[in-house]
């Protein structure tokens, strides 16, 4: 039976990446009403979905099928665990960039802000959220004998269920405070991914391009490159590492905007609008 802490563990998981997100975009939306905030979001949003959904992810799972690509998976397993996290950030930074571009004439810092919640709130929607409900819906049908009906009738016509075991036995084996750390470690990134996003837009509106993008893709590759952890360390010692660090950048990312909100709200202080 699952316990009832992973009911809630996994509840609260789904609220931070899925309800959360939107709820932030609203209340932002209605304090600052005609300022183009829901564009601004919707825009950061779609500057990670065309990028990564749409373009990066297609070409790691094709890259996938290809031996060489396994092979060197397995035998640099730094290299490769770099070249994810180096491409994430690129291509990312690339949706990021282009949305900072298409708002340049426009671009305030509210709306800069903004296209960071979007992109870090679409990616907990899609990568985190989608998955919880998931998980939880497989948890109702676990507590309720339903899984196991759909496994027989799954069976008796001839399909291969060892991954509707595979996912039983991982719902029922979980611990309730790993369901819990997804949650945590999602609104650390949502975090980060608004303070990269505002160095990216910032770069452009001072026109320090360069030093925004180099700046934001370094953060970015650097925070991806600690899942890596998880390969060479003991679960608990990797997670204890893991999460210090993106609960740092966190701070650091909490830091970077409001100095940024400083320094642009003394370039338009005679703009209450701004």
């Amino acid at each position: 039976m699952i316990r009832t802490a992973s009911f809630i563990t996994c509840s609260i998981t789904l609220f931070v990446s899925l309800i959360l997100p939107v709820l932030v975009l609203t209340v932002f939306a209605l304090k600052n009403k005609k300022q183009g905030i829901i564009s601004a979001w919707l825009l950061g949003a779609a500057g990670f979905f065309v990028t990564q959904i749409l373009v990066r992810i297609p070409i790691l799972n094709f890259l996938s099928t290809q031996s060489w690509f396994l092979t060197f998976s397995q035998t640099h397993l730094f290299l490769y665990s770099l070249s994810l996290a180096f491409t994430a950030g690129l291509f990312e930074l690339a949706g990021r960039f282009a949305v900072a571009k298409a708002i340049q004439k426009k671009l305030t810092y509210r709306r800069a802000l903004a296209t960071g919640l979007g992109h870090g709130g679409i990616e907990a929607m899609i990568l985190i959220g989608m998955t919880y409900v998931n998980n939880l819906t497989y948890m109702i049908m676990i507590q309720s004998g339903t899984f196991e009906t759909v496994i027989a009738q799954t069976a008796a016509m001839g399909v291969d269920v060892s991954q509707l075991y595979a996912i039983q036995d991982a719902l029922l084996s979980t611990s309730p405070a790993l369901f819990l750390l997804a949650g945590f470690e999602r609104l650390l990134t949502m975090v980060s991914h608004a303070a990269m996003s505002m160095i990216v837009c910032y770069g452009v509106h001072t026109g320090n391009t360069w030093k925004g993008l180099l700046l934001c893709l370094g953060i970015h590759t650097c925070l991806d490159l600690t899942a890596g952890i998880s390969l060479i360390l003991p679960q608990t010692a990797a997670y204890i590492i893991i999460y210090t660090i993106l609960t740092a950048a966190a701070v650091v990312s909490l830091l970077i905007m409001k100095k940024i909100h400083t320094n642009w709200q003394k370039e338009v202080s005679y703009d209450p609008e701004k």
